[in-house]
């Protein structure tokens, strides 16, 4: 099975469904944040790993716990995942902190800023 086929990026995705749903309803740790999501789920063409991409709102210290409780908690997800889905092997969990998201807001701001300031030149411009 190819990384890329149909049949591994529909898996992908309802591996990452379920997973969002283990950690939000599930999982009582206080370490792992509320606002923690999952924003993909890379299973091997072997079902033998699968790499989570996990995104916390939140510092540097909220982020670490989160992952430090996620860390803890694998088998649990894991045995979790194994009852909710009918796959022939369950996945070994690697949780991954996913950071592209704030990295899209951060290079948002900068945009708009330099926009914003374009626009304050182009304004001071006409009035002379």
């Amino acid at each position: 099975m190819r990384k890329n086929s149909i049949k591994n990026t529909r898996i992908n995705g309802e591996v990452q469904k379920e997973l969002s749903n283990i950690i939000r309803s599930e999982i009582k740790d206080p370490r792992i944040g509320m606002m923690t999501s999952v924003t993909a789920a890379e299973v091997a063409p072997d079902l033998k790993t699968c790499k989570v991409y996990i995104s916390v709102l939140g510092d540097a210290e909220a982020k670490k716990e989160t992952i430090r409780g996620l860390k803890s908690a694998e088998g649990f997800i894991r045995h979790m995942l194994a009852k909710n889905m009918n796959l022939r092997n369950t996945p070994e969990l690697t949780f991954v902190l996913d950071e592209s998201i704030e990295y899209g807001v951060t290079m948002s701001k900068l945009i708009d800023e330099v926009t914003h300031k374009e626009d304050k030149k182009d304004e001071e411009n006409e009035e002379n």
